[in-house]
């Protein structure tokens, strides 16, 4: 059984996902700058923008799934997020960043928790 928490925090994924995700995709250089980060990629900003979009409408779209379809999707959420948070923290020691990517990494920390006490849930 899938509990029901664990649907809540799919909803509330996508959620956070969105409010990054749109602006990530539509107005990259504007929303990176606006985090401090200088001289930012669009190319780079819309491809995370399209992951966090597909990620987390998959979230939305499978919140009513059974637990193989949220062990699937909690294998990738894992796997996301700690391919993420290597690259975050590869960044910040090769080249430092502003605050606000060390809050993107706190996000990123904090969902790979949950995922993988939710994954450990379901084994």
């Amino acid at each position: 059984m899938v509990p029901r928490s664990l649907r809540f925090w799919f909803v509330v994924h996508f959620v956070v996902d969105f409010i990054f995700a749109v602006p990530l995709l539509l107005a990259p250089v504007w929303l990176m700058t606006l985090f401090g980060f200088e001289s930012p990629d669009p190319f780079t900003g819309r491809l995370v923008g399209a992951a966090l979009l597909g990620i987390g409408g998959e979230s939305l779209l499978g919140w009513e799934g059974t637990i193989e379809t949220f062990r699937a999707m909690l294998n990738l959420k894992i796997i996301w997020s700690l391919a993420a948070i290597f690259g975050i923290m590869l960044t910040l020691v090769v080249s430092g960043g502003p605050l606000m990517a060390y809050m993107i990494l706190l996000i990123f920390a904090a969902f790979s928790g949950l995922w993988m006490y939710y994954r450990f849930l379901l084994r």
